[in-house]
C-alpha cells in the first residue's frame, strides 16, 4: 500500500492510498487466489481508507454488532449455509459459465433473487405454468420462515451501521429498497450471501446496486488465522472478526486470504448484505397484494415443504 497521507479523527485512523498495480495488470489476476506476501498492510483497528482522488474505499469499525443477534443468526442459518453450491463463477476460481463445472463451495443466498434456475423452469413447464416475472423468495426464507425471521435483527444492525457510516451511499440504496416489498425487513437489503470457510478469488461484485456500498460481517466458531479481506491493487487488507463490520467498494477487485484452521470445529461464516438491482427493477412499485400473491403461487409450485 502506498500511503500518501495519514490523519486521525475521533479515534479513527484515516489513510489516503495510491495504486500499487495498474488496472490492466490487475485485471489479468482476476479469478486468482491471493497470498499474504502480496498484501503490505493489514488493518485491525477502526479506520477509513480513501483513494488518492478522495473516493472512499474502506470504512471499518470493530466490535459494533450485537452478540445475541449474531448468535441467533448463526444458529438459524448455519445448516443452510453449510450446503455446497457451484454458483459463484469467477469468485470461486472458475472462468467457466456453466454452473455445474464450477468448484463446489459453501456459498449460499437468501432473501430475494432475480432469476430462475433450469430446474425451476422445468417445474413450471411440467406443471403447465407460464414462467413468471424474474423475482422470487430464496429457498431458505420460503421454506423456513421462522428461522429466517431470527436472522433479521443482525441484518438490521448492519443496515443501521450502513446508514451511520456510509450515509451518502445508504440514502440512494434505501430509496430503492423503499419501493419494493421484496426486501429483508425494513432494511436497504434484498439479499444476503453467506460463505463458510471459503477463500474467494480476486473479483468484483456484480448484480448489486451500483450506487450502493458493500459490506462484510463475520461470525466465528473455533479458532483460525487469516481470511482477511484484501484489495490487491492497493496492497491493503482488513482483518474482519466477530462483531466487526466492514464497508467497502466491492466494485473494485477484492478477495480474501487463506483461512488457516487451528481447531477441528473452526467455522468462519461471512455475511454480505446487498440490494440486487434487478430485484428492485422487477418489483419497484408493485403492490403488497402482488407481493403476497406472487410468493404464495411460487411456494405452492416450488416448495418441498407443503
Amino acid at each position: 500500500m502506498t500511503v500518501t497521507k495519514t490523519d486521525s479523527k475521533n479515534g479513527i485512523k484515516i489513510y489516503y492510498v495510491e495504486k500499487d498495480i495498474e488496472d490492466d495488470v490487475l485485471e489479468k489476476n482476476a479469478g486468482k487466489k491471493l497470498n499474504r506476501k502480496q498484501i503490505k498492510t493489514i488493518i485491525d483497528h477502526d479506520a477509513d481508507v480513501f483513494t488518492a482522488d478522495g473516493r472512499l474505499l474502506i470504512r471499518f469499525r470493530k466490535a459494533v454488532l450485537n452478540k445475541s443477534h449474531m448468535d441467533a443468526f448463526y444458529e438459524n442459518i448455519i445448516d443452510f449455509a453449510n450446503k455446497e453450491t457451484s454458483n459463484r463463477g469467477i469468485a470461486s476460481g472458475s472462468k467457466k459459465r456453466s454452473v455445474g463445472s464450477n468448484p463446489k463451495i459453501k456459498s449460499n443466498i437468501f432473501g430475494y433473487f432475480d432469476g430462475w434456475s433450469p430446474r425451476q423452469k422445468m417445474v413450471f413447464t411440467k406443471k403447465g405454468h407460464k414462467i413468471p416475472i424474474a423475482i422470487r423468495e430464496c429457498t431458505f426464507n420460503r421454506d423456513d420462515p421462522e428461522k429466517y425471521q431470527k436472522t433479521i435483527p443482525l441484518i438490521t444492525d448492519i443496515d443501521l451501521q450502513y446508514k451511520k457510516l456510509a450515509p451518502e451511499y445508504y440514502q440512494k440504496q434505501i430509496q430503492k429498497a423503499n419501493q419494493t416489498h421484496f426486501r429483508i425487513g425494513k432494511t436497504s437489503f434484498t439479499t444476503v450471501t453467506t460463505n463458510v470457510n471459503w477463500q474467494s478469488t480476486l473479483h468484483t461484485d456484480k448484480g448489486d446496486d451500483p450506487e450502493g456500498f458493500g459490506n462484510l460481517a463475520v461470525l466465528e466458531r473455533g479458532i483460525y488465522e487469516g481470511g482477511e479481506t484484501c484489495f490487491l491493487q492497493y496492497g491493503i487488507g482488513v482483518n474482519v472478526r466477530m462483531g466487526d463490520v466492514l464497508f467497502m467498494d466491492v466494485h473494485q477487485y477484492h478477495a480474501n486470504l487463506p483461512i488457516i484452521k487451528k481447531t477441528a470445529d473452526t467455522t468462519r461464516l461471512s455475511i454480505v448484505c446487498y440490494l440486487r438491482i434487478r430485484v428492485w427493477k422487477n418489483s419497484a412499485n408493485k403492490s403488497r397484494k402482488f407481493f403476497e400473491r406472487h410468493n404464495k403461487t411460487m411456494k405452492n409450485i416450488l416448495s418441498k415443504k407443503k
